[in-house]
């Protein structure tokens, strides 16, 4: 009876509040911090490479970097796998930052040189959000061929304003290393041949109600269809849709209207990373106060032997697993349009045929990070919520907003379809006595 009780608790205020028409507040908090990877390693990066502290893929990693920062950290790589060392930024919500401020990244082995180098900055928007750079050595490539000691460089990208001083301390960091195994058999180094390069018709619908995570380790799942949040300036919010081999993603995002006069540019951004968390593209769109809308390129389906191509677009979309959709609004709307909260509508496509992967020869670290489970593979195909079930979205629960019917589903994940069926039994004979006992009281 306790039980019934507690489940009651947590199905009763839901079931009213749909009843009532009510909508749940998704996405309204303001500001929010960056969620980093639960149980990440604190290390502080150094000067040089005397000093550099040891990384390694089985462990993300915070720290921070000063506004003159230039730092150092080693890995150690084997002469078969191919590494990827994504860094995220995390400046200070008050920073004041222009849009060539940000960070880049480079990899490079022992001597010096340097194995690939990449840059994110603030764009447009001219607005502090987590921005995200790759380092990356990959095999078979001139540069960087054996194992042994390589080194991570992070370096701030500052325009050295002498009004930047709010907020100008340090940033934080997130570092998250994968290391990708060869296969068993050499493939072809030829990219595919062409695909179908035009924009695809974007889902329409009701939308559904999905509030982002935090952070790479929080993003929400969404499938294809058409999502909805509410947004105000500063926030950014992550979500992942999952892609199997084969399959193609394509997104956009549309600001809602608001009261007021004036123009922002890059007031929305939206930017999609692959599972190492490597750029792939990005969007920003101005506003004037009426709904905009903004689309990545159209994208390829995803294969392996797309890292031999030249486009960035395509030489990213390199494997399955999480790709993740980030959303950002510029904190310079406030001003001609109002603190918000703002109506974002995200549109999710899935298609392309799904095959197997590669013959990996091993595994790659961390070990899920190019697989996608069964329900979030269903979840892409159908436009189902994914993580609803399983709850793997950021510790948010039932009373956050999250998506439409999410508390529900995760009550019936805990209860099993027996417990349910034996609830709405239990519920339903306490519904006809309460009814039998007005009846006699009259």
């Amino acid at each position: 009876m306790v039980l019934l009780l507690g489940l009651w608790s947590l199905v009763g205020p839901t079931a009213g509040a749909r009843a009532e028409g009510a909508h749940p507040a998704s996405g309204t908090r303001a500001g929010g911090a960056y969620a980093f990877t639960p149980g990440a390693r604190t290390v502080v990066g150094a000067p040089d490479t005397a000093s550099a502290v040891a990384l390694d893929a089985r462990h993300t990693y915070r720290s921070s970097l000063p506004r003159a920062g230039r730092l150092y950290y080693r890995l150690r790589l084997t002469a078969a796998e191919t590494a990827y060392v994504p860094v995220t930024a995390v400046p200070p919500s008050d920073a004041v930052v222009s849009a060539t401020d940000g960070i880049r990244v480079s990899l490079r082995n022992a001597n010096g040189t340097s194995c690939s180098y990449a840059s994110a900055r603030f764009g447009a928007g001219i607005s502090p959000r987590p921005v995200t750079a790759l380092g990356q050595r990959e095999t078979g490539k001139a540069l960087c061929q054996g194992g042994g000691t390589y080194y991570l460089l992070v370096e701030r990208l500052d325009s050295g304003r002498p009004d930047a001083t709010a907020g100008a301390g340090g940033w934080d960091l997130e570092i998250a290393p994968v290391t990708e195994p060869g296969l068993v058999r050499a493939g072809s180094t030829t990219p595919p041949p062409d695909w179908h390069s035009a924009s695809p018709e974007p889902p329409s619908g009701r939308p559904r109600e999905r509030s982002g995570g935090s952070g790479f380790a929080t993003a929400r799942t969404v499938g294809q269809g058409v999502w909805h949040t509410a947004l105000t300036p500063g926030e950014t919010r992550f979500y992942k849709v999952p892609l199997d081999w084969g399959r193609r993603l394509h997104a956009s995002a549309e600001l809602g209207g608001a009261q007021g006069h004036g123009y922002v540019g890059g007031a929305l951004t939206l930017s999609l990373y692959n599972p190492v968390r490597g750029a792939v593209d990005d969007t920003s769109a101005g506003y004037t106060g009426t709904a905009k809308p903004t689309a990545l390129a159209p994208l390829p389906p995803v294969e392996y032997a797309n890292r031999y191509a030249v486009p960035a677009g395509v030489t990213s979309v390199r494997f399955a697993g999480d790709y993740y959709l980030v959303v950002h609004l510029s904190t310079r709307l406030a001003e001609p349009f109002g603190p918000g909260p703002y109506e974002v509508t995200l549109r999710v496509r899935v298609d392309g045929r799904a095959h197997a992967g590669p013959g990996y020869d091993g595994g790659p670290v961390p070990e899920d990070v190019f697989t996608i489970s069964e329900a979030d593979r269903a979840a892409a195909l159908s436009g189902g919520l994914g993580d609803a079930v399983t709850g793997a979205a950021g510790g948010q629960g039932a009373g956050d907003g999250g998506g439409d019917g999410d508390g529900v589903m995760r009550l019936v994940a805990v209860g099993g379809i027996g417990s349910g069926t034996a609830l709405l039994l239990v519920l339903g004979g306490w519904t006809v006595a309460a009814r039998r006992a007005d009846t006699r009281k009259r």
